[in-house]
């Protein structure tokens, strides 16, 4: 995954259901930024199969170093991986620097997917 300077890549690499029915999900950071992120969250909606909101959650992926990747896991409590039809990235909730917000953090994400769920934005 390359990321362009000055974009935050986020890939949704795989869903694994856990033996207690959660649903974990395995995501690929990339911040191509000049700055850490010590604050990057976001706010996803999922969609089951027929295309319905069954739940929105925030996602607190911070702190992301710059020009670093790293992986990070989610769990999504009472949710099983095949109940997941498709996951957006409703927007950027919070995107803050240790000097204070960052603007255009919705703009410069980029999502992608290698898991069998669409991952959009």
């Amino acid at each position: 995954m390359a990321a362009d300077p000055g974009t935050i890549d986020v890939e949704l690499n795989k869903l694994e259901d856990r033996d207690n029915g959660d649903c974990r999900a395995y995501m690929v950071f990339q911040n191509a930024t000049e700055s850490r992120l010590e604050v990057f969250q976001l706010d996803l909606v999922l969609f089951d199969a027929d295309g319905i909101i069954t739940r929105r959650l925030a996602l607190e992926a911070g702190p992301l170093n710059a020009g670093k990747t790293v992986v990070k896991l989610f769990d999504m409590t009472s949710t099983a991986c095949a109940e997941i039809g498709q996951i957006l990235v409703n927007g950027v909730v919070e995107c803050r620097t240790s000097k204070g917000p960052v603007s255009g953090c919705t703009r410069r994400t980029r999502v992608t997917t290698r898991a069998d769920v669409p991952f959009l934005k």
